[in-house]
């Protein structure tokens, strides 16, 4: 499947729908602390999110059951909303998206809640660094295994693994689009397609301490590594503009 190349208009829209979710996401950020329930957050990033004109795009997609994805501690990605109560020390990673005008917008933290471990903080910096270096890497030209390795390589030569079998995508009309986008390298870096200009997609680095192998838990969404270890995931939303990458998904 040829991956779509946007015009102007379609990349503005998706810019708005993009500044949403940044916007929700840096909402939550404001308001997590130790005592809140994850269906609180939940609830608090779905009222925020429609307040701004948008619609929570991950409730019912696929059949996720809520608005934000709440992952906590060993729950790397797609954590559901429960009521399970934030403690002091726990890490967060919360994962948005939203639909306007037809079109989306995809983006995730992971944040402290209250005092968090040094480790922890190393953990987290691991998956924001390695998406900041990536999308200040981007090229017209570079291939998309490319990018790919520079995520593994950025992941790994922090001390930490990626994540396996999940990766980020294209965006635009659809949530998830043509390509796939790994955060390590399959095949060689001189294959597959090129990133050109009016490409818009999502990088989102999910790191894990020592296996990236991907275990479901039992309420067939919560992904969390087989090393028992907790996880770090961050992820912009970005269009090719002008050769180089441009970032969608700030507030």
């Amino acid at each position: 499947m040829a991956i779509a190349l946007r015009k102007k208009s379609e990349i503005d829209t998706l810019r708005r729908a993009g500044a949403v979710v940044g916007q929700t996401l840096e909402y939550l950020r404001s308001k997590v602390k130790p005592g809140m329930s994850l269906k609180e957050v939940d609830t608090l990033g779905e009222e925020f999110l429609r307040s701004l004109g948008a619609e929570p795009s991950f409730k019912g997609l696929y059949g996720f059951p809520a608005a934000v994805c709440t992952s906590v501690n060993e729950v790397i990605i797609h954590g559901v909303p429960t009521d399970y109560i934030l403690q002091d020390g726990d890490i967060l990673g919360i994962d948005i998206g939203s639909k306007l005008n037809g079109y989306y917008g995809d983006a995730a933290i992971t944040i402290p809640v209250g005092n968090i471990s040094e480790d922890d903080e190393k953990l987290i910096k691991c998956s924001k660094d390695a998406l900041f270096n990536a999308i200040d890497s981007i090229r017209v030209g570079m291939r998309f295994k490319e990018l790919s390795k520079i995520l593994e390589d950025s992941i790994v030569n922090a001390g930490y693994v990626p994540l396996r079998d999940y990766c980020g995508h294209g965006i635009g009309a659809k949530p998830h689009d043509e390509p796939n986008i790994p955060n390590y390298l399959e095949g060689k870096p001189n294959q597959g397609p090129k990133i050109k200009n009016g490409m818009v997609f999502c990088l989102e680095p999910m790191v894990c301490h020592k296996d990236g192998t991907p275990l479901l838990l039992e309420d067939e969404w919560s992904v969390v590594s087989s090393d028992g270890l907790r996880g770090s995931h961050y992820e912009h939303q970005v269009a090719v503009v002008d050769g180089k990458a441009v970032i969608l998904t700030l507030p």
